[in-house]
Order: structure tokens, then sequence, then C-alpha cells
């Protein structure tokens, strides 16, 4: 399946992006079969019409709302001072099914930048590569207190590596109930260094329970990887 990114409703338009990377970079030929998604679960195949420079789609099927993954994961995760391993975790978080992705702005969180369109369309890209018609969205990096003020406590969890105080081993947790309207669960990763002790008691004091990876420390982006390879696991 060779799968693009574009709009299907009302009309259907190749993301011009797309168009250039089909022309340009693939030099597939007019009639070949593609896929076009517009990330929000709809999928429609046709053909290929070159128009001069223009690309559009001869369709010949329109597949609307399907299903998405459960249940849902959202990480939020305190951006790398190497910019390139916070973009591994996008590449294989989405891969496996990730729904959003936050970054956080925490006390010892060192990259006060980063580009977020850059990672929306690494986002995009990584979908595609995983045949993925649900795109996760990616949120701005965000103050750790704004990010907090939302937060449903039932199901959140922190992974912190503070081993003196009680974290729950991440297997033992229960997923979402599947016939729940809750089946999100939320899970903040920190940056090199850790939560401060202030940020894990203001996660404590909402009820957010802690969570253990295991024996070994992992890396920030590591951390995240093993979360969503957890919940890869369980979907369904």
């Amino acid at each position: 399946m060779k799968l693009f990114f574009g709009q299907i409703f009302p009309d259907l338009i190749i993301d011009s992006d797309e168009q250039q990377h089909i022309t340009k970079v693939l030099r597939m030929r007019e009639g070949e079969e593609i896929f076009v998604t517009d990330g929000n679960g709809n999928l429609t195949k046709g053909n290929l019409v070159f128009e001069g420079k223009k690309v559009s789609l001869d369709v010949t099927e329109i597949k609307e709302n399907l299903p998405n993954f459960s249940p849902k994961l959202h990480i939020a995760i305190a951006p790398t001072k190497n910019i390139d391993r916070i973009e591994f975790f996008v590449e294989k978080a989405v891969e496996m099914g990730i729904s959003e992705i936050s970054f956080i702005l925490t006390e010892k969180t060192e990259r006060k930048n980063i580009s977020i369109d850059k990672l929306r369309k690494q986002a995009i890209s990584a979908s595609k590569q995983s045949h993925r018609f649900h795109f996760p969205k990616v949120n701005d990096l965000t103050k750790f207190s704004d990010f907090m003020k939302n937060l449903d406590s039932e199901n959140t969890f922190v992974a912190h590596c503070n081993e003196n105080l009680e974290r729950i081993n991440l297997n033992a947790l229960r997923e979402p109930q599947r016939d729940n309207a809750i089946n999100q669960i939320t899970f903040l990763i920190g940056p090199e260094g850790d939560f401060s002790d202030k940020e894990i008691q203001l996660l404590a004091d909402k009820g957010i329970k802690a969570v253990s990876l295991g024996n070994q420390r992992l890396r920030t982006e590591t951390a995240g990887i093993f979360v969503a390879a957890w919940n890869y696991d369980k979907m369904f």
C-alpha cells in the first residue's frame, strides 16, 4: 500500500508536499494506484491523474470512520537536550499507535524550545509508514503547571525514579475498561534528572499514582518508548 496524506472531504486534495514527493522523488506514473488518508480515520483509493504540475486522484473507493486504536495512549514527556532523541521517541511511539503527545517544560527540562512543526511532520511520516489512518495529536510545549490543570487523575500516571516513594509496577496496572466512555490513559515522563521533589509532590496531591518501569534507570525517550510498547501490547 502506498499511503499519502491529504484532504478527503468535501473535495479530495493531495497535500502539496506529497504531490512533489509523488512526482519528483518517487517518479510515479499516471494511473498508478495509491491510497490517501486525512489522518481522521478516512481513507480513499484511486489512480493517479497528472494535470501539469498538479496531482489528483481518480477515486475508486472511499472508506469512512475506520476504527481507531483502543485503549488510547497520551504521553506527556519533557524534551531532551539532544533533540534527536525526542525525535526518535516520536517516530517509534507513533508507529506503536500512540494517540497524543504533549511536551512539558519542567523544572529540570534543559531544552526550552522545540520545532513543533518538524515533530508534527515526523508524526505524519511515521503514521503513513505504519499505515495509520488516525494521526496522533502533537501538542505544543507547555509549562508543567499549566499541563497539570486539566489532568484526569483517575487515568493518569507518572513514571519517576524516586525509589523512596510508593510506585506501582507498570505491568500491575489495569487497562481502561473497553466498554467505558473513558478509554484513554495518560503517562507523564520526566526530563533528564527526573521530576523535582516539588513536582512529584504536586502530582501526588492531585491523586496521580506513580509507576515503576522496572529495575533499570531508563533515559527519557526510552521510558516513553517503553510505555508505548506496553500499551501497544494491549491494543485491539
